[in-house]
């Protein structure tokens, strides 16, 4: 662990040179891919060449690719064979995305986080105990790719792919048994984990929030303690990403009642590990550069233009938002990820993320665009005969004793026949489109059913003009993953 902290002074102190390097190396790595001789790699020597002649991707325009490996073709954006592909949603073409996996991409950067990971918090505490017990991974699925003829390659969630494929000195550090972490029937898959950690000495937590909480709630009522320090008395600390942890933190405090528990945040995603904590009382995240990952970052004032011009890890400053795009040992080439960061600290490159290139709902994991949330008001609307005006949608957060679940506000223009049914409809086609959504509202046991608010017209109206946001250029926002717009349009509807 100390080797490879030392390993990362080097990238801490020469950002540039590690990132020019990894820069050339995929490159030539890609160059006879098909995609690689389609852009003409070969003859690609400088960052500005690569950026002048291949194109910003989203998932939709590097789909033809993926959709052609996931039926067996290999060579197309990396030349090593890719077996797995990590599944999301988010898309807006299809119910979830496909993110092939490689074998490099894993071994130099989902495994390199994890291990780095540790190498940090144990540089950070090195009176640590974490290895006096088990390490509790709440995981996902995963199964074999139907598309595939020859049935040799697979997807599931990110977790999943990464827990398959670990290495035997890491399953022996973690709980519980891998059978049981990839079940798919998540209720069943609660029930066992707290049966099988509930015997182990955990000592650490990494997995989302959300199914963290219903894990250590379950473990709690089945060992009939008071709380999990009862169950776990060495638990020291939780490691968490994918979602803001902000509204969570009284929550695990009421959970974990330990004064000493500590809280370490990751960036991790389907297409890679891109930041690990690695200060003490600090959310920031220390970007880390020798992962395969070459980073491009675009201003968020070029993000909506047909041509957005983006920028090296050299050019950025401080304090500014900036899109983030990637380019993989995976074969994801100027890849926009859709998360927008903020830089904290340019020596060494610090971050902390900011939020997404689109309006969206993630605080549980489920990861509902504009594009699904559009889709479902649609179909509601169409089903009661309903006319919307405008809306608004937000999380309502768990509580002790509470689960959470979605806010709406819609002013309609005609009202359907029924409120219920329009938001069943509702509820139903969002889970219909949204793998994520359908994963966490199957039996409530994340999400509740969405509450909606029926509100007269002119609302948002007034709303906007309350805010001075008034005129073509201002609109209602969609969805937000915080309560602000939704708690201030309740609060104007009071005091009417």
């Amino acid at each position: 662990m100390q080797k490879r902290i030392h390993q990362m002074e080097l990238f801490m102190k020469y950002p540039h040179e590690v990132q020019d390097e990894l820069f050339k190396k995929l490159l030539q790595t890609g160059r006879l891919t098909e995609f690689g001789s389609r852009y003409d790699f070969g003859s690609i020597h400088t960052y500005e060449q690569y950026r002048e002649r291949v194109p910003i991707h989203s998932y939709e325009t590097l789909f033809p690719y993926i959709e052609r490996q996931m039926r067996g073709e290999q060579n197309l954006l990396w030349p090593s064979e890719i077996k797995w592909f990590s599944k999301s949603s988010g898309t807006t073409n299809a119910r979830s995305k496909f993110i092939p996996v490689s074998q490099e991409a894993l071994e130099d950067c989902h495994f390199k986080g994890g291990k780095d990971l540790l190498s940090i918090y144990v540089n950070n505490y090195p009176d640590t105990k974490l290895f006096d017990g088990k390490g509790l991974a709440v995981g996902g699925s995963h199964r074999i790719n139907e598309l595939d003829p020859s049935a040799t390659s697979y997807y599931g969630d990110v977790s999943a792919v990464i827990m398959r494929n670990l290495p035997p000195w890491a399953q022996f550090i973690r709980t519980p048994s891998l059978e049981t972490a990839l079940m798919s029937n998540w209720e069943e898959k609660i029930e066992k984990l707290a049966q099988e950690s509930s015997m182990d000495d955990v000592t650490n937590i990494a997995g989302v929030p959300t199914w963290t909480i219903l894990l250590i709630q379950k473990v709690v009522e089945l060992k009939q303690k008071k709380n999990i320090m009862e169950v776990w008395p060495n638990l020291e600390v939780f490691f968490h990403g994918a979602v803001s942890f902000t509204p969570y933190r009284n929550l695990f405090k009421s959970l974990i009642p330990f004064e000493g528990m500590r809280y370490w945040e990751i960036y991790n995603a389907s297409e890679g590990f891109f930041g690990i904590q690695d200060q003490k009382n600090s959310e920031e995240m220390l970007l880390m550069l020798d992962y395969g990952v070459y980073y491009e970052f675009i201003p968020v004032s070029e993000i909506d233009k047909e041509y957005p011009r983006a920028i090296p890890l050299s050019e950025v400053v401080l304090d500014k938002q900036y899109a983030m795009v990637i380019t993989t040992n995976a074969g994801l080439w100027r890849y926009s990820i859709g998360d927008t960061i903020k830089f904290t600290s340019l020596s060494p490159y610090r971050i902390k993320i900011s939020g997404r290139t689109k309006h969206f709902i993630n605080a549980f994991g489920e990861e509902v665009i504009v594009e699904n949330a559009e889709a479902a008001i649609t179909a509601a609307c169409d089903h009661t005969g309903a006319v919307i005006d405008n809306f608004t949608a937000a999380p309502v957060y768990l509580a002790e004793g509470k689960k959470g679940g979605h806010e709406w506000i819609i002013e309609f223009k005609v009202k359907p026949n029924s409120l219920h049914e329009f938001a069943h409809i509702l509820d139903e086609t969002l889970r219909k489109i949204n793998s994520d959504y359908d994963a966490k509202r199957a039996h409530d046991l994340a999400l509740v059913a969405p509450i909606l608010h029926s509100v007269e017209e002119g609302t948002f109206y007034n709303w906007m003009k309350s805010r001075g946001k008034l005129g073509g250029q201002n609109k209602v926002p969609r969805l937000s993953n915080g309560r602000e717009y939704v708690d201030d349009i309740l609060r104007m509807m009071a005091e009417v």
